[in-house]
């Protein structure tokens, strides 16, 4: 009797090895010879990750599936979730999040054909993230509060006490703080903590971009410093707006380019077809996707915007690129050393 239940134990135990290593054997090999799904974690904005999804997608039948959230949100979660992350692709809508990636090594380096379509200043020195698009710091303002001439020379001079409830601004805009990096670059430690201890004394926060925006328009506040694309998408959406932008020159702080950008994840399943991604969206192709959705200058060596932009060549934009920016970290302890964060 008990050799019979240890035969029948014996016999089970083999046919559940065999059952695993087919599934083990095969299993993979159903996967590799199904479709292609790349998972996207978005921080742009919501409309320019979906459009780009949907055209490539539209271009080489490769799926995206988009999962939203803010860029400092998501890099953080990659770290988090390490070689298990579903991502394949990180975009973001500022250089910051993808330096740390990079800077503990998450991010696989870009093909070598995607890195040589665009300018060398706005991609990793490593070449582990891109810009895909830039924007500009500029200054809102509404004409019938102050004349453009009466506005100042360096975007400093707005922490002074006579800006007193006069300029708006967004602490928790990850180009605000690197606005905040470019100034200890350019300036020093103190004179940047000088600017954010004025600004909170003196100026009005508001909880994102966009409502900074709609305050200048509706009169609320004279200027607010934003990036210049905001103003076109309520150009968009309104038509003739009453507000008007001012661009700082001479290397000013105050107009700063920074850049929304991407990196194909290290522990990407899909390799290739994530570097495919990343190649399209600095494409010519791609870049008039993004451009259309949104009105940021395309970096693809050679493309102008269409969007009625002041002409990139123009912008006299201090000397301190996206790689110089780092991780922002500095800023943020400014930020909470003075009470803003």
């Amino acid at each position: 009797m008990m050799l019979r239940y240890t035969r029948r134990a014996t016999s089970l135990l083999r046919g559940l090895i065999l059952s695993l290593l087919r599934l083990a054997l095969f299993a993979p090999l159903a996967e590799a010879g199904g479709p292609v799904t790349l998972t996207l974690y978005n921080g742009q904005h919501k409309e320019v990750g979906d459009a780009v999804a949907k055209a490539f997608e539209a271009k080489t039948g490769i799926h995206v599936n988009v999962r939203k959230g803010s860029s400092n949100q998501l890099a953080s979660q990659i770290v988090e979730e390490g070689d298990r992350s579903p991502a394949d692709v990180i975009y973001t809508e500022e250089s910051p999040p993808l330096n740390k990636l990079g800077e503990q090594g998450l991010l696989a380096k870009a093909d070598d054909a995607t890195l040589a379509v665009l300018p060398k200043d706005y991609v990793a020195s490593n070449g582990t993230w891109i810009g895909v698009t830039a924007r500009v710091r500029v200054v809102a303002f509404n004409p019938k509060l102050i004349d453009e001439k009466d506005l100042p020379k360096t975007v400093l001079d707005f922490a002074n006490p006579e800006w007193q409830g006069k300029v708006g601004f967004v602490p928790t805009s990850g180009a605000f703080q690197e606005q905040a990096v470019a100034i200890i670059k350019l300036h020093g430690m103190d004179a940047a903590e000088e600017w954010l201890t004025g600004l909170r004394a003196f100026g009005k926060t508001y909880s994102n971009n966009m409502v900074a925006l709609k305050a200048v328009e509706n009169g609320e506040v004279a200027t607010v410093l934003v990036n210049n694309y905001y103003w076109f998408a309520l150009q968009r959406e309104k038509g003739q707006l009453d507000s008007k932008l001012h661009y700082f020159t001479d290397g000013d702080a105050g107009g700063l380019i920074t850049v929304s950008s991407a990196a194909v994840i290290k522990s990407s399943k899909y390799p290739k077809e994530a570097q495919q991604l990343l190649a399209y969206m600095v494409s010519e192709e791609g870049q008039r996707v993004i451009t259309q959705t949104t009105a940021e200058y395309p970096l693809h060596k050679g493309m102008e915007s269409d969007r009625g932009l002041k002409p990139f060549s123009e912008l006299q934009a201090p000397k301190v690129t996206p790689a110089d920016l780092g991780n922002a970290e500095e800023a943020l302890d400014l930020e909470r050393d003075v009470g803003l964060n």
